[in-house]
């Protein structure tokens, strides 16, 4: 049907699509609606480890721990509405033929994005366009996984256009935060947030921007963004196809540590590069991660971007691993960073290079009046403006408003030509440069860097209509292509985190009122934010996945172990109660 008309189609497959779901979900036999036994509640506590040994020696049947994570898609997706595509019935059948029960992760269920290509199911990434598209076959990352023993037992949800931290889209609707349903569960890999908060085991997602991190950070649970190259991702489709700027990761992600850790060293162990010409032959390196693990670290600091400050409840989980660092014997102090390759330099030049085409790709697959993002359509608004209109806007900001830092990445917000685009890569490659030297010069010489995941905690639905831009904490790191991990430390407190002031008065007083931080913080309330979770971010460098695991084990430890007599702080993070 031709636009403007097409718009009944989109009404009409987002119906379709949706009926076919709860269907799907619905026809289940009756054991998987049933409550969580004690046998269940065992399989979902026990180390991954364990779990795979049992099934290869029969003591547990892979389809008794299929039927587990069923009742855990069951309930999560009540709770939270985070599947997109169910697999259960398939996965059965794919338990008898096709799934390697000797493999390192025999009988393990996994979830996927939705991104993922899995035979038999769409890849409609959040637009009605794609749907009702079925893939023939397994691409090279779920052949690979299959190969390894895992099961796919669901697709999970992820906002259209995949360029925000929220997780909705006009064909499925929102994904909800496990703790606080009003709120993101985080994005673009959000579904994947929200079901292992649930009970999952592992699972999938991608990074370009902060999309297996910010998810991770807001639901509580483990990720690990892969430098490009370590981890498949060839097998998946994409809301950006060809755009290399700053290149899309796919990654792991776990509700534990130590099911993190496993699943990395299982999927690189299967010699991914044999499956996806992307992966670079590189094999675990167990050495690496033992060292890092077993001595005194020199840790770097990055509180505050000097963009976006953390928040009050981000700052305290930040000050608390630092205190738990410390007392454990590690070395901690805060970092300079380079003065020609700050973190606004970066977040300025990398979000330049994520649109070059002017948005155009990521509106291409809608149909006429389907819905988008919220930020989406604010950088799509900017990016288009007629160039007079966007100079004049720029004097505005910086002029009127006087807000540098707004108005410097408001001017260059535009489409590029081919001669522009090389001059921003070449420019990335000088900013990687001068980091590489920056690191590794005596001053510094780190372990690993420690800073804030996002400014803030879950943000409520649609509030990326004005913290879009807040993603400065992680996109630093998809810039230089740093192997990257989060862990969560603790939960909001209502008092303890609440505001000393009106937050346009505390940015006032912190050196940052500028529009990219109101944007953030105007959404900051610590008393409605109650028991979300506060994560950090461990940075290594480049292809050092086992360094950075094993750095991420050695914060989690000093957590566990320290306790503050006055305050009450540290502890071992507390995962969500299975109902």
């Amino acid at each position: 049907m031709l636009p403007p008309f097409d718009y009944f189609t989109y009404r009409s497959v987002r119906d379709f699509k949706r009926r076919e779901r709860a269907n799907r979900f619905a026809s289940l036999p009756a054991v998987y609606h049933a409550p969580f036994t004690s046998l269940d509640k065992s399989i979902i506590d026990k180390p991954i480890e364990e779990l795979v040994q049992e099934v290869q020696s029969s003591s547990l049947s892979a389809a008794e721990v299929l039927q587990t994570y069923g009742k855990v898609a069951v309930k999560a997706q009540e709770k939270t509405n985070c599947v997109t595509e169910l697999l259960l019935p398939e996965a059965e059948t794919w338990l008898q033929s096709e799934i390697n029960l000797k493999g390192p992760l025999a009988g393990v269920p996994v979830s996927l994005k939705d991104s993922v290509q899995i035979k038999g199911f769409d890849i409609s990434l959040g637009y009605t366009r794609l749907a009702n598209k079925p893939y023939s076959e397994d691409g090279p990352m779920a052949k690979l996984l299959k190969d390894a023993g895992a099961v796919p037992y669901v697709k999970t949800a992820l906002p259209v256009t995949l360029l925000s931290f929220e997780s909705a889209n006009a064909l499925w609707g929102h994904c909800r935060n496990p703790h606080v349903p009003e709120y993101s569960p985080g994005g673009s890999t959000g579904g994947e947030g929200a079901i292992l908060a649930l009970g999952g085991r592992i699972g999938i997602g991608s990074d370009v921007a902060g999309s297996v991190r910010v998810p991770a950070a807001w639901s509580g649970i483990y990720s690990l963004r892969c430098s490009t190259g370590r981890w498949p991702k060839v097998g998946v489709n994409t809301s950006m196809a060809g755009q290399e700027g700053v290149p899309s990761v796919f990654s792991p992600m776990a509700r534990t540590l130590n099911d993190l850790t496993y699943f990395t060293k299982a999927i690189v162990g299967m010699k991914p590069w044999k499956y996806d010409y992307t992966v670079h032959p590189i094999t675990w390196r167990d050495e690496e991660q033992a060292e890092a693990k077993n001595k005194s670290l020199r840790i770097g600091l990055m509180s505050n971007d000097g963009v976006v400050p953390p928040t009050p409840a981000i700052a305290r989980a930040l000050s608390t691993t630092v205190a738990a660092l410390t007392a454990a014997g590690h070395t901690v102090s805060e970092i300079t960073t380079p003065v020609n390759a700050d973190p606004f330099t970066g977040l300025h030049l990398a979000s330049q290079l994520l649109n070059t085409d002017g948005c155009v790709t990521i509106n291409s697959h809608r149909y006429t009046f389907e819905p988008s993002d919220p930020g989406a359509d604010q950088l799509t608004r900017i990016c288009n403006l007629p160039r007079p209109l966007r100079y004049l806007y720029y004097l505005y900001v910086r002029y009127i408003r006087r807000d540098i830092k707004w108005a410097t990445l408001i001017r260059s917000f535009s489409p590029k030509s081919s001669a522009e685009n090389w001059k921003l890569v070449a420019k990335r490659e000088s900013f990687r440069a001068t980091w590489h030297a920056w690191w590794d010069a005596e001053p510094q010489q780190y372990d690993f860097i420690l800073c804030p995941v996002n400014a803030t905690p879950a943000l409520p639905h649609k509030a990326m209509r004005d913290a879009v831009s807040s993603c400065g904490y992680t996109f630093l790191w998809n810039l230089l292509d740093y192997t990257a991990g989060v862990l969560p430390v603790s939960h909001v407190d209502a008092k303890k985190d609440a505001l000393s002031a009106p937050y346009k008065k505390v940015l006032k007083e912190l050196g940052a009122n500028n529009a990219i931080a109101r944007g953030a913080w105007m959404h900051y309330n610590a008393t409605q934010m109650a028991g979300l979770p506060t994560a950090v971010q461990v940075v290594g460098r480049r292809w050092q996945e086992e360094k950075v695991l094993g750095y991420m084990d050695v914060v989690e430890k000093a957590l566990e172990q320290y306790h503050d007599p006055i305050t009450g702080e540290g502890g071992k993070y507390p995962l969500i109660d299975l109902d």
